[in-house]
Formats: structure tokens, C-alpha cells, sequence
């Protein structure tokens, strides 16, 4: 964000975070670092029934800041829990932000069937739960690899493609083959919803980071703040580029999967 000449503030909801360096700082979790889901649930708790001094605090800030919020990775407090999209939508409604939500989920959850439909099942009920735009990252894309190969390109995982295909690979694993009738279903009402789909991040990397920067501000409308409003400025913006398609998927492809060709060629030599 530095980089970008953006002002940020960082409201860190997780108690395991330590790093102070931005601009303003506030640890909204208090004295009560119970890392178990039910403390967490009492902070948020606590935080919503006080949410007018949060408002007290952002209130000064909002003209010239880039807000963040970040939450615990507990599944729990999105799917489940309401109190942190009432504090959510308490801050939209009283301070008129405009935010996205940012659901990071391991790339490398894509090697193993089974668990890239619980990703899937996770990131649709989340988008259903908060009311938000939002926006699923496959992170440390960069690791992709490191358990197994992908059983096929990488955008049939971003793009969310046909999920009957995964059906003979999750019937390959034992674990997950007496469930192939309730796999079915599940994939059935992903694919109805027609809602989920993946970028990728690899925050080594400035290019990919910029480019998720990119995607987030046109989601919460903050790129669009810094031209008039002409109808053709915000048509341009709007639209995406015509390679983004390669940026997004194949371009991460070539730079983080080895090709099949090359693998087989390999261990045929050793």
C-alpha cells in the first residue's frame, strides 16, 4: 500500500497478530487473547455491543484512508456467528464505507478433490452469510504444487468449471468414495449458485499482489474515485482487459505449475 502512496488503516481482529508498522493501528480484541473459537466469539461480541467507539476512532480517518479489516481465519464467526457481519454492516450503514470482502483459501487445497469442494462449500456459504462484494483468492499460489499434481489446468479451478468431472478422482480416494451421492448433491448446488470463483495471490510476488489491489479496488469502487464523471471514463475502468483472462490463469500457470511433458521427461531420465 506505501508503494501505491495509499494511507491504510489496519484494524487487526486476530490476536495472534503482533505487527505494528502502519499508520494507525487498532488491536480491537482488548486484554482477552483466548485463541479458542469461543473467546474469539466473546471479542466480537464485546466489539459489536461497543461499536461506537470503533465509529468514534475511523470517523476522522475516512476521507483521506484505505480501510482493512482483518479478521481470524475461524470459519466459524462468517458461516455460523452473526456479530461480525452486524459490526460489518453497523460501519457501512453509520459511516457509509464501501468495503469488499477478501476470502483467502490455500491453493493448495486444489490437489486433493475432496477438499477443494469443502473450499468451495466454505466460500459460497460466506459470500451467502456476509452480503457483500466479494472477492476468493487462492493464495500462496506459489505452493501450489508442493502436495501432488492438479488434476487439470489451473482455470477449471478458478473458473469453477464443471464439478462432474471431479467425480472419478474423488472416486479414486476411499475416504471420500462412500460419500459419492452426497459429493454429487453438493457440487450440484455449487454449481446452481453459479457464484464462486478464485484470483490468485502469490504475495511474493508485486505483480500478483497488484493485480488482486487492482481487482479489489473496481469491486469496492475505489478506483473509480479518482475521475470525473464522465460515462466513457467509467466505461473504460469497467471493463476488463482483453488479456486478462491470460493474466489471470495461464500466465500463473506457466510461472507456478510444472508442464506434464517436461515432469514425465524428467523422471524418465532419473
Amino acid at each position: 500500500m506505501s508503494c501505491l502512496s495509499i494511507r491504510l488503516v489496519l484494524m487487526e481482529v486476530d490476536p495472534v497478530f503482533k505487527n505494528q508498522v502502519y499508520l494507525f493501528y487498532f488491536y480491537l480484541t482488548y486484554a482477552v487473547l483466548l485463541i479458542s473459537l469461543s473467546g474469539l466469539v466473546y471479542c466480537m461480541d464485546y466489539l459489536e455491543m461497543n461499536i461506537d467507539w470503533l465509529e468514534e476512532k475511523l470517523k476522522p480517518l475516512i476521507e483521506d484512508h484505505y480501510f482493512l479489516f482483518d479478521f481470524p481465519g475461524q470459519v466459524e464467526l462468517f458461516s455460523l456467528h452473526t456479530n461480525a457481519r452486524n459490526i460489518i454492516n453497523k460501519l457501512i450503514k453509520k459511516l457509509d464505507l464501501r468495503l469488499t470482502a477478501v476470502h483467502l483459501v490455500d491453493a493448495h487445497l486444489c490437489c486433493d478433490p475432496g477438499k477443494y469442494v469443502s473450499a468451495l462449500l466454505l466460500s459460497l456459504s460466506t459470500m451467502l452469510h456476509l452480503e457483500l462484494p466479494h472477492i476468493n483468492v487462492l493464495s500462496k499460489i506459489d505452493l501450489i504444487e508442493n502436495y501432488g499434481n492438479l488434476a487439470f489446468n489451473l482455470d477449471f479451478y478458478t473458473d469453477v468449471q464443471d464439478l462432474s468431472y471431479l467425480q472419478y478422482h474423488l472416486d479414486q480416494d476411499p475416504r471420500s468414495a462412500k460419500y459419492r451421492k452426497l459429493t454429487k448433491e453438493l457440487c450440484d448446488v455449487i454449481d446452481d449458485f453459479s457464484l464462486v470463483n478464485f484470483s490468485t495471490l502469490d504475495i511474493q510476488d508485486k505483480e500478483s499482489v497488484g493485480n488482486l489491489v487492482k481487482l479489489i479496488d473496481k469491486s469496492n469502487g475505489y478506483i473509480f474515485s479518482s475521475i470525473d464523471s464522465s460515462a466513457v471514463e467509467f466505461s473504460k475502468i469497467a471493463a476488463a482487459p482483453l488479456d486478462w483472462d491470460y493474466y489471470r490463469t495461464a500466465a500463473v500457470q506457466e510461472k507456478y505449475m510444472k508442464d506434464d511433458e517436461i515432469v514425465q521427461k524428467t523422471s524418465g531420465m532419473q
